[in-house]
């Protein structure tokens, strides 16, 4: 080649090329209003959280309370076979330790197997000289580094123990002694994603823990109490409320309506308070309102600084569970109690006296000689190291499970169905129209800028970028949005091709201000998915992009997340879009355990029951399938 030509052929693309900041720019132009995609998503779940219904009386409502009780263990806290398997094995119990604990009590240590290999400490405050019929209590607790040890609750076991009550104080997963990143409340959804309930072992630490409780001698079974702060108070309700043999319950500052999360993002909760599909069985309203004939005590802060503040939290909570009190007749089991000073969250001595105040009145009602006065015992609590407890080396976690769980998945190729697929990921087909949201053009490349609005539910952005007469059409969706991916732009339009850069649910400008992973979570528990969601997006741009310019859209992934939401979509729809071109993309469904991610950065991919029935090999197969 002679050196004129040389220099010719070095420097055509790069006269052709637009300069990086400018393409960057283009990339970086907002499509959407400021706070769109969580008004969607907002308006996408509010809906479909059930109302409470209207019942004549109240044979009617505990029919209807025994159905959703009954479909909230089968369905979702025991979905999926293994999760059974755990719930109907025998519960071990190793007694530990007796400590001295104060005047008119003592502390024994103790651990429990919640189900096969997995181990929780708790520690029991038990009076002195028990009375014939002893009340029972079980202290859980929420996202305190302390865990069992922290001094709040401490101090209400002691002063329960000083009642003549016990108290069963027990470790929550990733606090206290179980505070491992293996615990992390958001591996839950590892366990999910093999098609088996991540709730079931949260709910089986409480459950066997009233197992414990109603085993001692002298428990008396119609004073069975639960009571707990903020995640402990999500605790309370979930138990209270499913497990009828709890008498009384008090969450404090420990949840709201699925409505109310919604509308308020403080509310959202972690992966256990907004399992899969809870709230196609029942809303918190409707568990609240199933504490019915026993007794109810829902404590909120004035002034709280995390979430589930009074003034928006409770009252929807108490409109839902009033009507169905009358009908027990037992309007006065069903309290409330709003905490002033501080007002913050949490159970400190004035929440704690509200809590004795209605044990005192249900559990020693016309005793005199009852005093809700808190005792003060502040000597007497203990340090961590004083109330450790000692666990197997070998204690099973929350990532330890689904890596076991997981080993034989997927297990049936023949179910590896595209109606299969379809029903796991909740698939979307939408109706899309297109609305131009204007154009620009610089350094030789021009922007279309496009909305896309999808069967009235969303608004999914794009930017069509085109440089000269396009031979072709590529779809192009990177894990970080669109504004990341300049350099497979760049290729792209140098290569000829007009590139729409999309955006879909939770990317780039569709994300939601790092709370993408909860209103995915309460997409689920609503009964939908993200990785559905998503797919559908995908192939609704597809479809508008062939109409639109009148060839088949090749699609371009960059990242795991992108690369199986795009698998899916052709899995799906085999003939819509075109070529799939991934890069940085995911081989191996399994990889999602094996490097231990969690739904907070990834929600998409822990889609229940996905790896039950797929692996990438399967959604490759059906991806090449004609239509």
């Amino acid at each position: 080649m002679k050196p004129h030509l040389l220099f010719f052929a070095f420097s055509l693309p790069l006269l052709a090329q637009t300069p990086p900041g400018d393409l960057d720019a283009l990339l970086q132009h907002a499509i959407l209003p400021g706070g769109l995609p969580v008004t969607e998503a907002q308006n996408y779940c509010e809906p479909k959280v059930p109302r409470m219904p209207v019942v004549k009386n109240l044979a009617q409502w505990q029919a209807l309370a025994d159905q959703m009780r009954r479909d909230a263990l089968e369905k979702v806290v025991f979905r999926g076979a293994l999760s059974r398997q755990w719930r109907d094995a025998k519960t071990k119990v190793e007694w530990l330790d007796v400590i001295e604990g104060g005047s008119g009590y003592h502390i024994r240590k103790l651990r429990y197997e919640i189900l096969p290999g997995l181990w929780i400490p708790a520690l029991l405050y038990q009076p002195d000289k028990p009375a014939a019929s002893m009340p029972v209590h079980l202290a859980v607790n929420g996202h305190d580094a302390n865990g069992k040890a922290a001094p709040y609750k401490q101090i209400r076991c002691i002063n329960l123990a000083k009642r003549g009550i016990a108290s069963l104080n027990v470790e929550w997963f990733g606090m206290g002694q179980l505070r491992t990143d293996g615990f992390n409340h958001a591996r839950m959804n590892q366990l999910d994603l093999c098609g088996i309930s991540g709730l079931a072992p949260f709910y089986l630490s409480m459950s066997r823990g009233i197992d414990i409780l109603l085993a001692l001698p002298k428990a008396d079974p119609a004073r069975v109490a639960v009571s707990g702060l903020s995640g402990g108070g999500w605790q309370t309700i979930i138990i209270s409320s499913l497990d009828t043999r709890v008498t009384l319950c008090n969450p404090v500052a420990g949840y709201s309506s699925f409505r109310t999360r919604a509308e308020f993002p403080s509310d959202l909760g972690d992966s256990e308070q907004t399992p899969n599909d809870l709230a196609t069985v029942a809303d918190y309203t409707h568990l609240t309102a199933m504490m019915g004939g026993r007794a109810a005590l829902l404590t909120y802060n004035a002034k709280d600084n995390c979430c589930f503040a009074s003034d928006h939290a409770m009252q929807p909570l108490l409109d839902a569970a009033e009507p169905i009190f009358k009908l027990h007749g037992q309007s006065g089991r069903l309290r409330s109690h709003v905490n002033e000073d501080p007002g913050t969250h949490n159970f400190d001595i004035d929440n704690r006296q509200a809590c004795y105040r209605m044990i005192g009145d249900m559990f020693y009602a016309g005793d005199a000689a009852f005093d809700a006065r808190e005792i003060a015992c502040e000597a007497e609590v203990k340090t961590n190291a004083d109330l450790d407890v000692p666990l197997p080396a070998d204690n099973l976690d929350l990532h330890q499970l689904a890596m076991t769980a997981s080993r034989d998945l997927p297990r049936d190729p023949a179910k590896a169905t595209r109606g299969k697929l379809t029903e796991v990921v909740k698939y979307q087909t939408y109706k899309t129209t297109a609305t131009p949201a204007g154009e620009e053009t610089r350094g030789g490349t021009k922007a279309h800028f496009w909305k896309l609005r999808m069967a009235d539910s969303w608004t999914v952005p794009v930017i069509e970028l085109t440089r000269g007469n396009p031979s072709g059409t590529t779809i192009l969706i990177a894990d970080d949005g669109r504004k990341s991916a300049g350099k497979h732009i760049e290729a792209l339009l140098a290569s000829g091709q007009r590139v729409l850069a999309v955006d879909p649910f939770g990317f780039g400008e569709s994300s939601m201000a790092g709370r993408t992973y909860l209103y995915a979570l309460l997409i689920a528990t609503a009964g939908d998915r993200a990785l559905g969601i998503e797919a559908g997006q995908v192939n609704a741009v597809s479809r508008w992009a062939a109409d639109q310019f009148q060839v088949r859209p090749a699609l371009q992934t960059t990242g795991p997340r992108s690369s199986i939401v795009a698998l899916v979509a052709k899995a799906v729809e085999p003939g819509n879009p075109g070529t799939l071109k991934p890069s940085q993309h995911l081989e191996d469904l399994h990889g999602i355990l094996r490097n231990n991610w969690t739904v907070i950065d990834k929600p998409e991919l822990f889609c229940f029951g996905l790896l039950e029935f797929f692996n990438v090999p399967q959604l490759q197969a059906l991806a090449a399938q004609a239509n």
